[in-house]
Parts: C-alpha cells; sequence; structure tokens
C-alpha cells in the first residue's frame, strides 16, 4: 500500500473557501484573513458570522447576527430535565454529542437540503452547545443552573453559566480570542466527519455529533485535557525540566508539542501563549511559567537527540489558559467544540449547497482488501460441526 494514503494525508479531496493553512509558515486564514488579525481586532460573533457568510458583516448585519444568536441561547427544559437523570461522572464529551442530536428532536430537521433550514440549525447549534456544557458542569456538581443572560456577549456568557460569576472585561476578551482561535482548522479529523456525514444528505445535527465523536478521540481533540494532566503531576517550575528530561529518554510524547501539519510554531500557539502569560500574572498561578519550561526542553532535547524542530501546538498553553479561567480539565475538549461548530457548520453547509459538483456527492472512498482468499470462488463455507 501507498503509505502516504494512509490517514488519507495528502489527499484532496474536496474544495473549500472556508480556512487555510500554511504549515511551512505557520499562517491559518479564515476566509482570506490572517488569524492574527482577527484575534487582535474582532470578536468570536463577528468571526462566525465571517465562516458562515464567506465576508465580514455590516454594523447592522453583525448586531442582527448577535441578537439571533442570544434568541437561540436557551435549551429546551425537557432536556435540562434529562441531563439531571445522566450519571455524574458521565464523559462530558458522551453528554454533549447525545444532546446535540437529540436537539433535532425539537427542532425542524425536515429541512435538509434547505439552505435557510441549516443556517438557523448553525445558528441553533454554535448558541446552544455553550449552555449545554455549562449545564452540564452545573447539574453534574450538584449546583443550579444558570440561564443565559441576553446582556452578555457570547464568552462572557458562557464563562457565567459555567461559574456563576461574570466575568471582567479583561477575562472575557481572554476567552473569546482562545474561541476564535478555535474556531476553524480545514479538514481535520472532526471536521472530515462532519462533511462525510453531510454528503449522505443527514441533517446538520448529525453531522455536527458526528464530528463531536471525532473530536472526542484524544488523538484528536483530548490533548489539551492531556497537557493539563501533565502539568498537574509536574506540580512546580523546578521539576519540570527533569520531568521532560526523562519521558523523552524513556521514548515517550510530550504532549502538546509538535503538529502533523506546522512545520513552525502553530500561529495559535503564539497568541495563545501571551494569553495564558497575562493570565497567570493575573491570578498568580504557576501554570505558564511550567508550560514554559515544558516546551523550552523539549525543543532543545528533541534537537539534541533527534536533530529534530519541534514547536507547540495549540493544544500546550490553551490548557493552562482555560485551568485558570475555572475550566475543569476534562471540559478542555467540550470548550474547543463550542468554539469549532462555527467552523463545523459552515463546512456542513458548504458540503450541501456550495460545492462545485452539481449536485451533492457522497463521499465514498475505496479500500484495498488484504484479507485472505482461499481461491476463485472464495472460502468454502463447511457446517459447524465439521470445523477444526
Amino acid at each position: 500500500m501507498d503509505t502516504k494514503n494512509i490517514g488519507l494525508r495528502d489527499i484532496e479531496v474536496a474544495d473549500t473557501k472556508i480556512s487555510d493553512i500554511d504549515g511551512e509558515r505557520g499562517k491559518l486564514i479564515y476566509r482570506g484573513y490572517d488569524i492574527l488579525d482577527l484575534t487582535k481586532n474582532s470578536t468570536f460573533e463577528e468571526t462566525s458570522y465571517l465562516l458562515l457568510n464567506d465576508d465580514l458583516p455590516t454594523r447592522t448585519e453583525l448586531e442582527e447576527f448577535k441578537q439571533r444568536l442570544i434568541d437561540a441561547r436557551d435549551m429546551p427544559r425537557q432536556m435540562q430535565s434529562n441531563m439531571r437523570n445522566w450519571r455524574k461522572n458521565a464523559d462530558p464529551m458522551v453528554m454533549l454529542q447525545a444532546f446535540v442530536v437529540a436537539l433535532a428532536g425539537y427542532y425542524d430537521d425536515k429541512g435538509e437540503n434547505d439552505e435557510q433550514i441549516n443556517y438557523q440549525s448553525a445558528i441553533n447549534l454554535i448558541s446552544k452547545m455553550p449552555t449545554i456544557v455549562a449545564s452540564w458542569e452545573r447539574v453534574r456538581t450538584g449546583k443550579d443552573i444558570v440561564d443565559p443572560d441576553p446582556r452578555l456577549s457570547h464568552a462572557a456568557n458562557f464563562l457565567n453559566m459555567l461559574v456563576g460569576e461574570k466575568p471582567d472585561a479583561e477575562t472575557e476578551r481572554i476567552f473569546d480570542i482562545c474561541l476564535i482561535l478555535h474556531a476553524d482548522h480545514t479538514f481535520n479529523a472532526s471536521t472530515f466527519a462532519a462533511r462525510e456525514v453531510a454528503s449522505t444528505g443527514a441533517h446538520m445535527y448529525s453531522a455536527v455529533s458526528a464530528a463531536i465523536g471525532a473530536l472526542s478521540g484524544p488523538l484528536h481533540g483530548g490533548a489539551n485535557h492531556e497537557v493539563m494532566k501533565m502539568l498537574l503531576e509536574i506540580k512546580s517550575v523546578d521539576n519540570a525540566e527533569s520531568w521532560v528530561k526523562e519521558r523523552l529518554n524513556r521514548g515517550e510524547k510530550i504532549m502538546g508539542m509538535g503538529h502533523a501539519v506546522y512545520k513552525t510554531y502553530d500561529p495559535r500557539a503564539q497568541v495563545l501563549k501571551e494569553l495564558s502569560k497575562r493570565l497567570a500574572k493575573k491570578t498568580g498561578q504557576p501554570w505558564y511559567d511550567i508550560t514554559e519550561v515544558v516546551e523550552e526542553t523539549t525543543i532543545r532535547e528533541m534537537k539534541k537527540q533527534k536533530g529534530i524542530d519541534i514547536y507547540p501546538n495549540v493544544d500546550l498553553y490553551s490548557a493552562s489558559l482555560y485551568y485558570m479561567l475555572k475550566i475543569p480539565p476534562d471540559l478542555n475538549t467540550p470548550i474547543f467544540a463550542i468554539s469549532r461548530v462555527a467552523g463545523w457548520t459552515s463546512h456542513v453547509i458548504e458540503e450541501k449547497f456550495a460545492r462545485a459538483a452539481p449536485k451533492p456527492v457522497l463521499y465514498r472512498p475505496k479500500a484495498t482488501y488484504v484479507g485472505k482468499y482461499c481461491g476463485p470462488q472464495g472460502c468454502e463455507y463447511k457446517p459447524i460441526e465439521l470445523r477444526q
């Protein structure tokens, strides 16, 4: 088998206008706009509009879009009641996936091929997924659910629902930037899962549920949770260098380091590193300092041991950042999802309505059969009593 085809690496499966990565130069583009420019000037609401609509909004368009997001924040009360019946130690990603696909039972899912219905489903998901995640955190910790506050931005509203406390302006902006950074990343595993399901004609909620399932895997979205577990194990700056060296000497991987696409510094990691530093100074917590030593030691040791240049990815500094925002580590991947849903839904709409093909094309890759053959006619079926 041609090894370059393993995992569909480097295989172009579709055109997209949504985002692009230049791995050699460390660039990430949303609809033509550099991610670094968006983090300086945009908001998550505006970035979501950009991803869904292929252009930045006018002031009127942005206000109307923000109001649509606010109006869609509430989750059905029946879903909240059902949530209380779940075991409290259930995996948050399992919960999120289940409740996202359940939304189709509350809203019109008969318009799989209607672009406006899909657009409203995208609004529903971008707005309701933060409510679902925050409500689950409140339920599983025995606290009252905090209802969405229409006076707050998308970022501030989520943090308020999660911890029951409105964030200050700096904290709100830090989290808003995090959401922008995670909103899309071309044809990663979860986005491809969403597009593959959408190619069958399935509704938006099924496609996004599939994306959440893909994101839950430790090789995709679970890495930032693993980074935080690493930092908690290291405990202090004094332990960090020796901890990293011991793991590398045993041939183990350092979570949050290295990327399949970027050959230089992940541009998202650059921003997250600075945000983590700001929040560490604000809170007095040690996690940024520990992470920086992990980064520096890994870069130095990998160069010395293997001659490899390795850089942080998006997970390394997002872990400490979320922890200092009072987000439990096992919610790191759901937080990823409440941002990436803007990209997923944009890709679903593009897959269904904006492909160059004259009609929707069902993804149907070809596999190479490497199993046994017993002869030209196949294996002979023997009755069970004759089998040895």
